[in-house]
């Protein structure tokens, strides 16, 4: 911004107006747009640099602080300073993000312009050239980019600038950017009002890079498990389910910017034992999860769908905003019945984007397993009669949640079939023999050393 001694007070004003306007319209931040203020006279001052604020209001604050020089007009030296200093990466210049310069003057320059301005567009600076009353159109032409028709601006007063700031503000941020900047995009990369972003095909995630598609292993997820901690469980398995809770953990690219994981438990009440914003390492989660204590009572499945429903993914417990479209994944274990109504809130759960997975054990009821789980049910909902196979179903779920990564279908088991009925036995059989051997042997410390043989092999034959 010029500050030369023709610049009055009052028209120096209508300057900080017309910078403000502008900035109001930008999304601002360091990871969005940045915005550098320079004012120049006889000599050059930068008022404050690309990187030294993050938001809209104290970009405000400093250039309502900002005291004119109230000097000559070297316009020249000023795009000079911008090329090479302002736009440098100790002053927060980024590689790969459009550099903008607006210069707004109300006179003649006092040095050449010509030849900084070509060396400064030779360098990618596009400079829009904005100038007021007694500017000079030759001297403007020379600064700016082409076409002129868009970067060339002559207002015929300080007092028509902040009508005029409208009409620059559409010509400032209707760049295609992704025409004009080498985004990197993998698939496709869309332009919007100031800046641009990358989108992914139809089963891909864009990672982290923000740049390139992937499966989940290196992709953001938002992660709620929802794990049953009725009586039914038993605390033994309660023990098998934190390990499964691991494994799952394990499988995933866990980080504050990538996939985040939250843990609730159920019974005859819900507890959230870590939300999505708490741990942000996969070993710091796996900590937790072993820390978590088993709350026994009844299997309150409903209520716990409609925690996490409504709290859970919640941005305030650490879920990103919808508009990023980061995949919401409900997961559900439950060895049982649930005790209250699934339907309202597993219907709503899959309603609001959330993809739900439900992992049945035991006395889980397939109907209300395949009610939970979203379509296609085969692929999201799964059961075993035993808690000791679940870490079978742990690693089922990692290929269907990266489904690129999967060496094939997964079998659901229906656990009416014939087959599940004598895996069950065959489950059974293996429980008793293992209780009963404990029971004799108990029994056979307990008896006398003068026990009558015919009742130790009678034992013996109960054992076999």
């Amino acid at each position: 911004i010029d500050s030369s001694r023709s610049v009055r007070p009052h028209e120096f004003e209508t300057m900080r107006k017309f910078m403000i306007d502008i900035l109001s319209t930008l999304d601002i931040g360091l990871n969005a747009t940045r915005v550098g203020v320079v004012q120049y006279s006889s000599q050059v001052r930068s008022e404050f640099s690309l990187k030294s604020h993050a938001k809209l209001e104290a970009m405000v604050t400093g250039i309502n602080q900002i005291v004119p020089l109230a000097q000559g007009t070297m316009t020249g030296l000023a795009i000079r300073y911008v090329m090479s200093a302002a736009f440098t990466a100790e002053e927060g210049d980024r590689p790969k993000v459009p550099n903008v310069a607006v210069i707004v003057t109300d006179g003649r320059p006092q040095d050449r312009v010509a030849e900084v301005a070509a060396e400064a567009r030779e360098k990618g600076v596009e400079i829009y050239a904005v100038g007021v009353a007694r500017a000079d159109m030759a001297s403007l032409r020379a600064m700016a980019s082409p076409p002129f028709e868009d970067h060339v601006f002559l207002v015929e007063s300080f007092d028509l600038i902040h009508q005029f700031g409208l009409q620059f503000q559409d010509k400032l941020c209707d760049m295609d950017l992704c025409s004009t900047v080498q985004h990197g995009c993998e698939h496709q990369c869309v332009s919007t009002l100031g800046s641009y972003y990358c989108v992914c095909p139809e089963g891909k995630l864009l990672q982290d890079d923000g740049q390139s598609c992937g499966t989940c292993k290196s992709a953001n997820i938002d992660l709620v498990l929802l794990i049953d901690g009725s009586k039914s469980v038993r605390p033994q398995n309660f023990e098998l389910v934190k390990k499964f809770v691991n494994q799952v953990v394990d499988s995933l690219d866990v980080s504050a910017q990538g996939t985040r994981v939250g843990l609730v438990q159920y019974s005859s009440r819900v507890r959230t034992e870590f939300p999505l914003n708490m741990y942000h390492t996969a070993d710091e989660i796996k900590a937790a999860v072993m820390k978590v204590d088993y709350m026994e009572k009844g299997t309150m499945t409903g209520l716990a769908l409609k925690h996490m429903l409504e709290t859970s993914f919640s941005e305030s417990e650490g879920a990103r905003p919808s508009g990023r479209n980061i995949p919401r994944i409900g997961l559900v274990f439950t060895d049982g019945r649930s005790q209250d109504d699934i339907t309202e809130f597993a219907k709503k759960a899959k309603e609001a984007g959330i993809t739900m997975y439900a992992v049945g054990v035991g006395k889980a009821v397939e109907g209300e397993l395949r009610e939970i789980a979203s379509e296609p049910v085969e692929k999201h909902f799964y059961y075993t009669t035993d808690f000791t196979a679940i870490s079978t179903i742990a690693e089922n779920l990692k290929f269907n949640v990266c489904p690129e990564e999967s060496q094939g279908e997964i079998e659901v088991k229906d656990p009416c079939d014939c087959e599940s009925l004598v895996e069950f036995q065959q489950a059974t059989m293996s429980s008793l023999e293992k209780l009963t051997h404990q029971h004799i042997l108990l029994l056979k410390t307990r008896l006398h050393p003068n026990t009558d043989k015919s009742i130790l092999s009678w034992l013996m034959k109960i054992n076999h």
